[in-house]
């Protein structure tokens, strides 16, 4: 998750000329196609693209985010020169966004000092439970050497530089002791991409980038991976194709390279081979920051690469998809909004407004109609959510869903239902009878005009509950607040995806492994582009890129 600038130092970043996009995109029609059967035939085509290397390092990364920064610092720890590329203008990835949350526990010196009792052995037996669905689908061999390094990833992060928030919190997901720790923030609010938010996960990707640096890891940011190149006579990995500034050129990996690419949310074709339902209208978490666009994942298919474990992105837990916090905007994932200060402001164009209490709010289909209990935040409001709503042009996928709201609860919720807090540009609306805000939502997403009447029904008849004190429909606890003051208001609120819970599949070195069960050669796979381990937060990201860099830094190099 990555991009360029200033990424580790303390000098600002604001006046750039951004140009949003994202690291290792693969272009398709430019990807080399070279699955197991073809490396014969494309032997000639490899050995040329091979004379040209433009650029020489032991270990190339694509991806400067939560798991290739520790994948650079470790291979660099172990005596490899280190490229790291991002098609960002920064670094940090989704990592930069985040919370700065880390599940790692084992009986690292945090935990000792607050006298929490753990170890690698009871790491593992969590997160192989089979009573918990964020654990019953993992690969377990992963597992295990996610358990026994999660002490040396703490020693490594303390080590580095990373400063950490002494308190513990938990236990959540499937552990049964306290194991999440939070980052503390980066100390340059300029160089913090949501300010304002606690962005946490600053602190960490910042530090990663500098200490990097630092170990003489060269971190090419503006430069995008086109294509993994691969030896056709001994189907070794060679190397990249990468463009930058208009021009293409060639890396060449003498050990290995990494794919730290994140994970497929943001690609929709990608996200329905496990979901069809997944259209087009659920946006992506830390959009339009970054776009988790499956480029590490499809690069590594075309040369035979499989998946793994696909069965937890679909386990209808975790946060592979969420309710939105902040409506009216395009991107209103729980816990982060972009304020007018932040530099992607200007592509995000709205803050969104935070709901408090989802008592002030109707929410509708994109037909006009409640669909379920709105203060619900269980999987069964998602899949009410998706459900189809009788278009016969458009089967999957449920459409928008819209919250719709009065003055009152504006005023209750202390909301400014103006920008720069909603977006009028397709996702907020405004108007003095619910038939007309009814005609007014216009959106790309929206593909059938809302019927005025069937919003006022909803409307009239959910006002019916209020005064029964009693919701007929979907048992929403003791209706308290009628629709009823003009203005109206509509706000965009579909559901928004976060978490790639897979992704390829790999050995316990994190080496990427074909349809075959054969080890792809010189390639690596760590973070959300590597499945298997279906686990909210960074810790897999930070341990797995240190997997593999450890391991890709002491293999033999081509000669």
């Amino acid at each position: 998750m990555a991009k360029n600038n200033n990424s580790g130092n303390s000098k600002s970043i604001q006046g750039k000329n951004i140009s949003v996009s994202r690291r290792g995109f693969l272009t398709r029609g430019a990807a080399a196609g070279v699955g197991a059967a073809a490396i014969a035939t494309a032997g000639s085509q490899e050995a040329e693209a091979q004379a040209r290397w433009a650029r020489t390092a032991d270990v190339v990364i694509i991806g400067a985010g939560v798991a290739g920064l520790p994948a650079a610092i470790t291979a660099r720890d172990n005596g490899a020169s280190v490229i790291v590329i991002d098609a960002n203008y920064d670094i940090g990835g989704r990592g930069i966004l985040s919370g700065g949350r880390l599940h790692i526990g084992g009986g690292h010196a945090l935990q000792q000092k607050l006298n929490v009792k753990d170890s690698a052995d009871q790491v593992f037996l969590d997160w192989i439970r089979h009573d918990h669905a964020d654990s019953r689908y993992s690969d377990r061999d992963l597992v295990r050497v996610f358990a026994d390094e999660n002490v040396p990833t703490y020693d490594f992060l303390v080590a580095n530089g990373v400063k950490l928030i002494e308190k513990l919190v938990g236990p959540e997901q499937s552990s049964t002791v306290p194991r999440t720790f939070l980052t503390v923030e980066w100390e340059n609010p300029a160089e913090i991409i949501a300010p304002k938010r606690q962005r946490n996960g600053s602190g960490l990707v910042r530090q990663l980038a500098l200490k990097a640096r630092e170990k003489g890891a060269e971190i090419l940011l503006k430069h995008r991976m086109t294509k993994i190149i691969r030896d056709g006579r001994s189907g070794r990995v060679q190397g990249i194709a990468v463009t930058a500034e208009g021009k293409t050129f060639n890396i060449r990996a003498l050990k290995g390279v990494i794919l730290a690419t994140g994970g497929h949310t943001g690609n929709v074709e990608f996200r329905r081979m496990f979901d069809p339902r997944l259209t087009e209208e659920y946006q992506q978490a830390c959009q339009p920051w970054v776009n988790q666009d499956a480029s590490g994942e499809i690069a590594a298919m075309e040369h035979g690469a499989a998946l793994w474990s696909t069965a937890n992105q679909t386990t209808e837990t975790a946060a592979a998809i969420t309710k939105t916090r902040h409506i009216g905007c395009q991107w209103g994932y729980s816990s982060l909004a972009y304020e007018p200060e932040s530099p992607m402001f200007k592509f995000a164009r709205a803050v969104g407004l935070t709901v408090k209490d989802w008592q002030n709010v109707v929410m509708v289909n994109d037909r006009g109609k409640r669909f379920w209990n709105e203060l619900s935040g269980d999987y069964d409001f998602f899949a009410a959510a998706m459900q189809w709503n009788g278009d016969p042009k458009k089967l999957n996928g449920g459409g928008p869903i819209w919250a719709i709201f009065d003055a009152e609860g504006a005023k209750r919720e202390k909301w400014i239902t103006q920008p720069p807090h909603v977006d009028p540009a397709g996702y907020f609306f405004q108007a003095d009878t619910i038939a007309e805000l009814a005609t007014k939502i216009k959106n790309p997403h929206q593909h059938r005009p809302i019927p005025g009447n069937v919003l006022q029904d909803s409307i009239t008849r959910f006002n019916g509950f209020v005064d029964a004190g009693k919701d007929a429909d979907f048992n929403r606890p003791k209706p308290v607040h009628k629709i009823a003051t003009p203005p109206f208001f509509a706000a965009w609120s579909t559901p928004i995806l976060h978490d790639a819970l897979t992704g390829l599949r790999t050995n316990t070195n994190s080496e990427v492994v074909d349809l075959h069960g054969k080890v792809i050669d010189g390639l690596y796979a760590a973070g959300e582009a590597q499945g298997g381990f279906s686990q909210h937060g960074l810790a897999r990201c930070l341990v797995f890129g240190r997997v593999a860099g450890r391991h890709a830094a002491k293999r033999r190099a081509i000669t």
